[in-house]
């Protein structure tokens, strides 16, 4: 297996933090539905949304 640049590989935008964040390996089957950078962010915004509710 040939090894890539991480530029090469594709990248999206938290939805909590809008930091960019690239493809991780462990995500290679669940790419289309990762929206967060990491459990953190993903803890925020739920926090966030029931606060607002």
């Amino acid at each position: 297996m040939k090894m890539r640049k991480k530029s090469d590989l594709p990248s999206k935008h938290c939805v909590t933090c809008g930091l960019p964040f690239a493809w991780r390996k462990k995500w290679e089957k669940v790419w289309e539905s990762v929206k967060y950078c990491s459990e953190r962010c993903q803890r925020n915004r739920i926090a966030t949304n029931k606060a607002v509710n």
